[in-house]
């Protein structure tokens, strides 16, 4: 497996298992699954509901707890964020069964986002998160936190795909090492990303398929990846993309197939800000 090292000297794998959109009944088993097949990248979120689960299959599978990196991430929290920040990381630890995480990710960049960042600060220096990082946060959001904090954001996790690539973000990021690390890698298939002819066709001049293509050019870029499957074969599918690189040419194909727009939402749009901004987790 290949790793990146992040700004304060944690290794994290590069390819990961996501967790996102597992129902909590099917999580365990597709955790277990994962585990088996080599991932040690995990990737949750308290907003996923299935920490518990992914704790479970973590404990059933006896691998040493150095040996795993574990994600997860903070919902929006009220004022006094400090505090209910602190109460939401000993939920999720309690959930995943574990003492630290290895990664503690804002997930969204609204709500008192100084109190929460100070809070995960404090977490980071008590060892009970490793590395803490963001998530969707645009450069503008991104650089605030890092010029005006102790601790840059470690990673920054956003939605990077063949039709959103954010280069832009990710020259930024690099800059202030701070790591680029992907979701929605396939696009969850939209625009045919699994069947799409120039993607086919580079798979198959590697004998792979488009879905490794794309997992390829993620790692080629110094991306962290966590692509989601509940199938067995898929899951060892997507771990095996470590024997091929694509060529200069290959990349520059995939560089132009940027549209430069999500393809899920803006966290720019009024009624989305407004949405998450309101959004509580129960419990």
């Amino acid at each position: 497996m290949q790793h990146v090292t992040l700004n304060n000297g944690v290794r994290m794998p590069i390819l990961g298992f996501g967790v996102y959109q597992i129902p909590p009944e099917q999580t365990e088993q597709a955790v277990t699954d994962a585990l088996a097949a080599g991932y040690r990248l995990l990737d949750t979120a308290a907003s996923y509901g299935n920490e518990e689960a992914v704790g479970h299959a973590v404990k059933a599978s006896g691998i040493p707890r150095e040996e795993l990196f574990v994600t997860t991430k903070l919902w929006v929290q009220d004022a006094p964020a400090q505090d209910n920040t602190r109460r939401a990381l000993e939920t999720s630890l309690t959930k995943l069964g574990l003492d630290h995480i290895d990664l503690y990710l804002m997930h969204q960049p609204f709500g008192d986002v100084y109190g929460q960042w100070r809070a995960m600060e404090a977490a980071n220096r008590e060892g009970l998160a490793k590395a803490i990082g963001v998530a969707n946060f645009h450069p503008d959001r991104l650089l605030d936190l890092v010029f005006n904090n102790e601790i840059t954001p470690a990673v920054n996790q956003i939605e990077t795909h063949p039709f959103f690539q954010r280069t832009t973000d990710h020259d930024l990021m690099r800059e202030h090492g701070v790591q680029h690390q992907a979701w929605g890698g396939f696009a969850e298939g939209r625009n045919n990303l699994f069947t799409h002819p120039d993607l086919t066709e580079m798979g198959e001049a590697h004998g792979k398929s488009a879905a490794q293509v794309v997992l390829r050019w993620l790692i080629q870029r110094d991306i962290v990846t966590i692509p989601k499957s509940v199938s067995p074969d898929r899951m060892a599918q997507n771990m095996d993309v470590f024997d091929f690189s694509l060529t200069d040419g290959q990349m520059a194909r995939i560089a132009a197939l940027d549209t430069g727009t999500t393809l899920f939402f803006d966290h720019h749009d009024p009624e989305m800000v407004t949405w998450l901004s309101k959004r509580r987790l129960a419990g």
